[in-house]
């Protein structure tokens, strides 16, 4: 490469990352918004998926008659198929585009999901449960780069944190189907069957309203796209762009070397992403450890359960408690303008361990109304706690590295959660219900440190990377 094309490339990188900050600033529009709840919406699905099986696995035990470390498998593989799917999806997503990745990416999860209602035996599940899980993560690391570079700051934040409020309502979604088929009678055999392919629905709807969104102007301005980048740019955030040429240009494909050296090199960046990391793996084992096993749980314990072994019950209490948690996860976005990330992050975490600690009391002493408030304790405390990781790991992340950086913080989920779910059962065995509520509860006493002694405030933090033209 002659000197000339160097300094032609080292002004095109300039020129791109003008126009970013520029759009980084910038107030969004309709179409902004529309993308930014047409990527949250993943959520939904990934939450029927999740703890759909949380709900029919006592089904899938009658026809299979799992082994313990086989029933680990089929609540944790998903978690792991997702690890590989965040890191690849946000790597392919960086260097190819949003909008390959995410249609891509519910395509396949509408295949899979439907290919469960057919498996024949445990290991066909667990093999399909992992699969499904890759474009899941994939579709998460790919969305939360998608709505920090369609959206306009402050709401940008706010979108990426109401994460958990649509897991809740996938939630409570799947809770309610679920029970409504029961008590119609369905044969159990048939009913798991249909509940996990149930999720290929709204996964087509999503598919279908996805269509028409734009690939981000900034991932086009990062991949030197411009002449496409000026024209979504106009409709994202009424902003034609006139600085940039209007022909596209060559800029080299991102390494992800050059991600974490960046991060590295800028303290706020760093310290932010480190606790996005910690928080993100304290929350995903928090969560799928206690809360996912939680309807297991109120059986074991006798909540809700009638004196003919009827599960209804249990149901609604656990409907009950994630419409509260529902209601968590649609306030701490709200709550960020006013306490910020390390408020929000620091009650999250320490209602959490409240909740788990009363709980861990409340199953020795066999205290069924106090199980359930420390329930709703802990739900009200993780919906806030898990609230604003990934946002966090995808903010202060440079454009053309985003979502990497959101595969990134999704893996300590995602290894967290599938840790979580399958260690729980064999902790369990171990130390009892109570034994293992205690021990869960380190986990969020670890988060609220990690919030209070190594996050800075980045509430309305607009990326600006320093020393990039040495990258």
């Amino acid at each position: 490469m002659d000197t000339t094309t160097a300094m032609d490339s080292e002004y095109v990188r300039r020129l791109s990352d003008e126009a970013t900050q520029r759009l980084l600033n910038k107030p969004g529009t309709v179409s902004s918004t529309q993308g930014g709840w047409m990527m949250i919406a993943t959520i939904l699905i990934e939450a029927w998926d999740l703890y759909a099986i949380a709900f029919v696995l006592i089904f899938i035990k009658t026809d299979f008659n799992p082994t313990p470390a086989q029933v680990g498998l089929l609540t944790a593989a998903v978690q792991g198929g997702a690890l590989i799917g965040a890191l690849l999806g946000g790597i392919f997503a960086d260097r190819f585009g949003r909008k390959k990745v995410f249609i891509g990416t519910m395509v396949l999860f509408i295949i899979l999901a439907i290919a469960q209602a057919f498996v024949r035996d445990v290991w066909e599940l667990i093999l399909l449960r992992l699969l499904i899980g890759i474009p899941l993560g994939s579709d998460i690391s790919n969305g939360y780069a998608y709505i920090m570079e369609s959206m306009s700051k402050g709401k940008r934040e706010e979108m990426g944190s109401r994460w958990q409020f649509m897991f809740g309502l996938g939630e409570v979604f799947s809770i309610l189907v679920i029970t409504v088929m029961y008590v119609t009678g369905m044969d159990h055999s048939l009913l798991w069957r249909v509940a996990l392919a149930l999720g290929a629905v709204p996964a087509a709807i999503l598919l279908v309203g996805r269509l028409d969104l734009p690939e981000t102007p900034l991932s086009l301005l990062q991949r030197g796209q411009f002449v496409k980048a000026k024209e979504v740019s106009k409709r994202l955030f009424d902003d034609p762009l006139d600085m940039l040429p209007n022909q596209d240009q060559k800029l080299p494909k991102p390494k992800l070397g050059d991600f974490l050296q960046v991060i590295w090199a800028d303290p706020i960046k760093r310290r932010a992403t480190i606790f996005a990391w910690i928080s993100n793996a304290c929350q995903g084992a928090e969560f799928t450890a206690w809360g996912f096993y939680l309807p297991v749980i109120l059986v074991l314990s006798g909540v809700g359960v009638s004196g003919s072994g009827d599960i209804t019950g249990t149901n609604l209490v656990t409907a009950g408690i994630f419409c509260l948690a529902t209601v968590s996860g649609y306030v701490a976005p709200l709550m960020l303008p006013k306490i910020g990330h390390r408020g929000v992050a620091m009650w999250g975490f320490g209602l959490a361990f409240a909740g788990l600690i009363l709980g861990g009391f409340a199953i020795q002493n066999d205290w069924k109304i106090l199980i359930v408030v420390g329930a709703c304790i802990l739900m009200w405390g993780h919906y806030w706690d898990a609230s604003n990781g990934m946002t966090i790991a995808s903010m202060v992340a440079p454009t053309r590295f985003r979502a990497t950086a959101a595969g990134f913080g999704y893996v300590f989920v995602k290894a967290a959660a599938f840790f979580g779910a399958f260690v729980f059962p064999l902790l369990n065995d171990a130390l009892g219900k109570a034994g293992a509520t205690f021990a869960v509860s380190i986990l969020s006493l670890i988060g609220f440190l990690a919030a209070k002694f190594i996050l800075p405030e980045v509430y309305g933090y607009v990326e600006a990377e320093k020393g990039a033209d040495a990258i």
